[in-house]
């Protein structure tokens, strides 16, 4: 079951359903697909088994903990040279792994390396991590920001 091909159209609604609720019931999901409880339960836990369902988790809203700014930040790192012990892309997302205000972190092709996204409470926040945490990385050469302005889409959910 590693291929959206191997998802028929049930297991895409009850995925469906748990992405829009990922509390609601077996009850209420089996009604809406068509399915009983232990049905929709035996499906959810092969889902899961599978690894097509990763975890669940409570989103929270930022704003509601005081994280009022976001900041997409591209980073470009130095090139491996033969001082160092360890690849620096390893020494890099070993670091990103330990820092609480990178909530995404991915790897890019192009002129840069990684685009991280970072929550922080304001900008005094964002400069503090910037100057003492990640420019003081032995492993970043440059970083590029972009702060946003305002959510237009944040959906956690794929399209299945």
């Amino acid at each position: 079951m590693q291929t959206k091909d191997a998802l028929d159209k049930l297991d895409r609604a009850i995925l469906r359903s748990l992405q829009a609720n990922g509390r609601e019931t077996y009850d209420v999901i089996g009604e809406q697909v068509g399915l009983s409880p232990s049905a929709v339960l035996r499906r959810v836990k092969r889902l899961e088994e599978a690894g097509v369902i990763d975890r669940y988790v409570a989103l929270v809203k930022p704003e509601s903990v005081g994280l009022g700014l976001t900041a997409y930040l591209n980073v470009r790192l130095e090139k491996a040279t033969e001082s160092h012990k360890r690849n620096p892309m390893d020494v890099f997302r070993a670091a990103v792994q330990t820092w609480p205000e990178v909530v995404e972190c991915a790897s890019l092709t192009g002129e840069m390396d990684y685009l991280l996204r970072v929550v922080v409470a304001d900008m005094a926040h964002y400069s503090r991590f910037i100057m003492e945490t990640l420019l003081k990385h032995p492993s970043v050469q440059d970083c590029k920001t972009s702060f946003v302005l305002d959510h237009v889409k944040a959906t956690t959910a794929v399209p299945v």
